[in-house]
């Protein structure tokens, strides 16, 4: 089958090849010295055409400079080579730091990607977004950083790979992939560091409760104290930004006197930095701080912050690599891949005050 195009070369080997005419299959063929069908089949990614067959269909296609039309081929293969994604909170660190992995996986395997981010929390407008997406003919769906939907499953066809980044699934597919940090864990160990130095108890100031991260983290700290037989203190609340980590500070340092802090992000870590420096006191000669995510700023800051490291890269790229695995037809045995996040020890934790 021939295809259209819009690359142009003349052939001066070929005196019947006009100047400017579209290059073909039929040219690529004869430059091979094999049929058209064979081109075809190479050109379209079937197996079983030998290798020395498939070298030369190849080398024909550089010497020519012939490029096949995507919308002529996905009509013989039904293949759009189309991804879906849809981003909540994209402007954060962590879900720009996802989209920037994905972006680079998809561009390396040949997909182009279509992202729609999503203004509200709303289980219907995310559920649009996926439709949306589904209309333009997407083999597979990411949902980047799952939110709490109203206890409502994403709808999503069975013909249609599906991938959530993050530690929870939101569709109502058995077979969804899940790929993401193990923010649980992460926040058992935040919380551990802390209260191996010789803390008494340990505040947290979480994120917005929609996020499944921020239950997770606040989840993991909650375990942490009640493992240790300890009074679970009343949790402050941030929404991702510095401002908001400086307010819920000042609201501890005024209520519970604190030494040691979780914070479920850099960004408000080092508002709550800022407000201990403010009300007079010192990190972490005072009050102690670990944060969660590892900004790049994080080692720069004048007193460097103590995290839990999360893969950005990793996970999505594991999780990119899974999701094409199964839209070409080789699904993975296990569909859930958590990725451990580390502790990075720096400046902003150490024994609480008058400690021995």
């Amino acid at each position: 089958m021939s295809e259209p195009h819009t690359h142009h070369v003349h052939d001066p080997s070929d005196p019947s090849d006009a100047p400017r005419r579209p290059v073909s299959m039929v040219d690529v063929a004869r430059r091979a010295g094999v049929s058209q069908k064979t081109v075809s089949r190479v050109v379209n990614g079937e197996p079983h055409v030998r290798e020395e067959l498939r070298d030369r269909i190849h080398e024909a296609i550089r010497e020519l400079g012939y490029r096949p039309n995507a919308a002529a081929r996905s009509l013989v293969t039904r293949r759009t080579r189309r991804i879906g994604v849809v981003a909540f909170g994209a402007a954060l660190y962590g879900p720009s730091s996802v989209i920037a992995a994905i972006e680079s996986v998809a561009r390396a395997d040949g997909y182009a990607l279509s992202i729609l981010r999503t203004e509200t929390l709303d289980r219907h407008e995310v559920q649009g977004a996926v439709d949306a997406l589904l209309d333009q003919g997407v083999e597979g769906i990411v949902l980047s950083e799952p939110l709490y939907l109203g206890g409502a499953a994403l709808q999503v066809p069975e013909d249609v790979a599906v991938l959530t980044i993050g530690s929870q699934g939101l569709s109502d597919r058995e077979d969804e992939l899940v790929v993401g940090a193990d923010e649980f864990s992460a926040a058992l160990l935040a919380t551990g560091h802390l209260l191996a130095l010789g803390h008494a108890s340990v505040h947290h100031i979480a994120g917005p409760d929609a996020w499944v991260s921020s239950r997770l983290r606040r989840d993991g700290w909650r375990s942490a104290l009640e493992g240790e037989g300890l009074e679970v203190p009343e949790v402050a609340r941030g929404d991702w930004s510095p401002r908001s980590g400086f307010t819920a500070m000042q609201t501890l340092l005024r209520e519970a006197a604190p030494t040691a802090v979780f914070v479920a992000n850099d960004q408000m870590a080092i508002g709550a930095i800022a407000a201990i420096e403010q009300a007079g006191m010192r990190v972490p000669q005072d009050v102690s701080i670990v944060g969660f995510d590892d900004l790049d700023v994080a080692e720069y800051l004048s007193t460097p912050l103590t995290t839990m490291r999360q893969e950005f890269g990793v996970f999505a790229r594991l999780g990119m690599a899974r999701l094409i695995r199964t839209i070409d037809g080789t699904p993975p045995a296990e569909v859930r891949q958590l990725v451990p996040a580390s502790l990075v020890t720096r400046a902003t934790t150490g024994r609480p005050p008058h400690a021995p």
